[in-house]
């Protein structure tokens, strides 16, 4: 293994609050390659895609056949995309990194590129995008333990008007109980004890270039763009080679890459 890449304070502050930014991570010839090549396929409807009608958070279409029924929400298979989208999520770096959060000190396992999740491209358009609430990725998810981690690429200016990703801190060492959840396992603001843990929110507004890498666990949460220009992200996720799929769910549907 190569030298730790991360500082002592860094590698503790993950695992309090869940969260490490690392600024200008990428290189910005990396991001405009990653960036132009998006918005060509996004102009060209280049599938795999998801549409915001299809998930149908707060501000998304009714529907596909209302007026902006067809707004793009993801370009999904990123890793498949092309060779600079492969570089970004797979890169020696990055890897080293990931290594230092998910393994203990000294071990040679591997961590891998989960193709089932995540693995996509977000594209916020200016008009029909919508909000995203308060949720843990992990709710869906099938592996033997909720130990994943998120990498979130910013390939743009992230800002509260353009639906920035906001936090809660140390959430991915709490336990919910399910009545603080509503149907689809987001947290429920109407409730005095989600709102003292939303106070504690933190909203990081990044430029291109900065990576946010966040645990599975960590409640976060998205608003809508507000601004004339789409804002691209690109977002994958990460286990450890020993943290398998469960069998039979979509986690184990597709082969991971070794980063």
């Amino acid at each position: 293994m190569n030298a730790a890449t991360l500082t002592v304070e860094q590698r503790n502050a993950f695992q309090r609050d869940g969260l490490l930014v690392l600024r200008a991570w990428t290189p910005l010839d990396r991001v405009e390659q990653v960036r132009e090549a998006s918005a060509r396929q996004l102009a060209a409807r280049e599938g795999p895609l998801e549409l915001e009608a299809e998930v149908g958070y707060p501000g998304a279409p009714a529907s596909t056949s209302t007026p902006g029924g067809q707004t793009v929400r993801r370009l999904l298979r990123a890793y498949e995309r092309g060779e600079a989208f492969r570089a970004l999520a797979a890169s020696p770096a990055l890897g080293q990194v990931l290594r230092e959060l998910m393994l203990p000190p000294g071990s040679t396992e591997q961590v891998l590129l989960a193709q089932a999740h995540h693995n996509c491209v977000m594209t916020k358009m200016p008009s029909f995008s919508s909000q995203t609430n308060w949720h843990q990725d992990v709710r869906y998810w099938s592996y033997q333990r909720p130990e994943l981690i998120s990498a979130w690429f910013a390939l743009g200016a992230e800002t509260e008007g353009n639906g920035c990703l906001s936090f809660i801190p140390g959430s991915h060492r709490m336990n919910f109980g399910r009545d603080r959840l509503d149907d689809q396992l987001f947290l429920r603001v109407d409730r005095e004890d989600n709102a003292a843990l939303l106070r504690t929110t933190v909203t990081p507004e990044l430029a291109a270039g900065d990576l946010v890498l966040f645990h599975c666990r960590l409640f976060h949460a998205a608003g809508r763009n507000r601004t004339p220009e789409t804002k691209f992200s690109m977002v994958c996720t990460y286990r450890a080679a020993d943290n398998l799929p469960l069998a039979g769910t979509k986690s184990a549907s597709v082969g991971d890459i070794a980063v």
